[in-house]
């Protein structure tokens, strides 16, 4: 076939708005898979990018969050077929490295190079101008067509909507998983969730899928505090201090017995008041990511870790596993025990990709959406 043309958002280097440009996608080649995609959603993980790219590199198509229609497969490929329906994977699942074989298919070794962009073959999926580039996280959902590997397509269901479907891509397994899988909630639990935004508020839907008492909401927006509650948060407040004074009253006295951190920023500062919470036995989920990597370091208390029996856990896509979860979580949908279409509040064209993101920084914004058109 002869190599498709296509626009597409791109970061040319730290510290700038995106570029709408034309750039050109390379066929499928083995164990590939050329999609036109339709949605992508707007996450914060893509502001990071625009701030650095630690072990990556400039130009790269931004974009992780999405969904489409397969064009062509390469040779090999067996996963999916041209016409099907997929989300994309912003990790990738080979199911057979170390990590996937023990059931930790997030931490896949074919992700290494998500950063670059590079695809498990080695190959940079895009053009510019004659130079080769990659997509945010091997994805590059801002493109209006992107090259991906078989280990990144999650084959859907044809009836689906594709708009809704873009979200469990990223920000609802991450949130719910980080509450379900990562800090492991249980019935009865007292729980925290430090930022209501896309992820945060798919850790309230978790927490409270999981049974748990008290679901405590933490975010400085009143929007997103009532959002919150309409999706099962018992309680929401615009700070870390009275989350601590609320957790320790409703649970008699020895404080959280899970929180999640989800705030767009991470930073020490934000670390030590969601830890504020956290109860005896309990367990601090770190989800949330610093603009660079340093701003991201914490103090850890370690005496109160070690006679509390305290646990810090990282979580990484929820710790979900794409290939089951995603699935998953579609039917919870269907079935009326998931929300997935009020989390998109506004919806964005390619060249109001920039506005898309003043609006989240704004605080108007749960999903953002990118919309792709012909």
């Amino acid at each position: 076939m002869s190599a498709v043309r296509t626009r597409a958002a791109v970061l040319r280097r730290a510290g700038t708005e995106y570029d709408i440009v034309e750039l050109e996608v390379l066929d499928p080649g083995p164990g590939e898979v050329l999609v036109e995609m339709a949605y992508a959603g707007l996450c914060h993980s893509d502001e990071h990018l625009r701030h650095s790219n630690p072990g990556g590199r400039y130009p790269i198509v931004g974009g992780h969050e999405g969904s489409g229609v397969v064009l062509a497969v390469g040779p090999g490929v067996t996963a999916v077929a041209p016409g099907d329906h997929v989300v994309t994977s912003f990790l990738p699942a080979c199911g057979h490295c170390r990590f996937c074989a023990t059931g930790r298919s997030n931490l896949c070794d074919k992700g290494a190079t998500v950063a670059s962009g590079k695809l498990p073959t080695g190959t940079f999926p895009f053009r510019l101008d004659g130079e080769p580039l990659g997509g945010f996280c091997m994805v590059g959902a801002f493109a209006r067509h992107t090259l991906l590997s078989e280990f990144s397509c999650v084959r859907i269901d044809p009836w689906i909507a594709l708009d809704t479907a873009a979200l469990v891509a990223c920000s609802v397994p991450t949130g719910w998983g980080s509450a379900v899988y990562s800090g492991g909630v249980r019935p009865g639990d007292t729980v925290v969730v430090v930022g209501l935004g896309g992820v945060g508020v798919n850790a309230v839907q978790g927490a409270v899928h999981a049974g748990a008492t008290n679901v405590i909401g933490v975010d400085p927006v009143a929007m997103k505090r009532g959002f919150a509650e309409s999706l099962g948060a018992t309680h929401t407040v615009a700070g870390t201090d009275e989350a601590t004074d609320l957790a320790r009253r409703l649970s008699r006295g020895t404080g959280a017995d899970v929180v999640i951190v989800t705030v767009g920023k991470m930073s020490a500062e934000a670390y030590a008041g969601a830890a504020s919470s956290l109860g005896k036995g309990g367990t601090l989920v770190l989800t949330a990511l610093a603009d660079r990597p340093e701003e991201g370091n914490v103090v850890l208390g370690g005496q109160l870790a070690t006679v509390f029996e305290q646990r810090i856990q990282g979580s990484l896509f929820g710790s979900c596993n794409p290939f089951r979860d995603i699935p998953m979580l579609l039917r919870l949908h269907e079935e009326g025990r998931l929300e997935l279409d009020r989390l998109i509040t506004r919806r964005y064209t390619l060249d109001q990709i920039d506005q898309g993101y003043r609006d989240q920084a704004a605080g108007e914004t749960v999903r953002g959406l990118l919309v792709h058109s012909p």
